[in-house]
């Protein structure tokens, strides 16, 4: 194991956080309407998504080849099917008589736990952006480095996480939110039907047999 494996990994896993994609725009929902708290619980439990993700990203750098796509594209049809439902419920959305935030999570630990462990970018950029930072370091890879790396990918991802809680719970991002929070929930809610559409897109070749070899 080498220095430039650890930062690679960390990077990585950097990166693969601050990514816009889904996780963020359903963390802006909930950590500027909900406020900090509620935007770490979510994290919190996206950290679980990562890690997989992560995981089987870089078993697959390694040279793991008996998982193969169906698995995968089970999982992006279940993922786009989840994102639609996501989007359908934030087209519909209103404003409250109360004042209170437009779309409210009552469990954000539960809810990022899920939307990780079903997010349709997770293995895609998780393997593309592992093997762009590893790939100087691929020759020395081997199934004995994925506990280490895995365990220096965890704490990028800490990072990462603090750096996007920081800025969703800044008091000019909550202000901004709330100002325009419908028209907000609204948007968000049409690109996740892009960001369903967008998963079934490329499970349903594989699962159907229309993908080419």
């Amino acid at each position: 194991m080498t220095a430039t494996m650890f930062f690679g990994a960390f990077m990585a896993a950097l990166l693969y956080v601050l990514i816009p994609g889904p996780a963020f725009l359903a963390l802006l929902g909930i950590g500027a309407g909900q406020g900090r708290k509620a935007g770490a619980l979510f994290m919190g439990g996206h950290l679980a998504g990562d890690l997989l993700w992560s995981a089987l990203a870089l078993v697959a750098i390694v040279g793991a080849r008996t998982i193969g796509t169906t698995v995968f594209d089970v999982l992006g049809l279940l993922c786009g099917f989840y994102l639609a439902w996501i989007g359908w419920s934030a087209l519909r959305a209103k404003p409250r008589q109360d004042g209170s935030a437009v779309m409210t999570v009552e469990r954000p630990l539960r809810r990022g736990l899920v939307f990780g462990l079903t997010n349709p970018k997770g293995y895609p950029v998780a393997l593309a952006t592992f093997t762009a930072l590893l790939a100087g370091s691929s020759n020395a890879l081997d199934f004995s480095a994925l506990p280490a790396l895995l365990g220096v990918s965890f704490f990028g991802f800490l990072f990462a996480d603090v750096i996007l809680i920081g800025i969703i719970g800044a008091g000019l991002v909550r202000r901004f939110y709330r100002r325009h929070e419908l028209a907000i929930v609204r948007l968000s809610g049409l690109l996740f039907m892009g960001f369903a559409v967008q998963a079934v897109w490329h499970a349903a070749p594989g699962l159907f047999g229309w993908r080419k070899a």
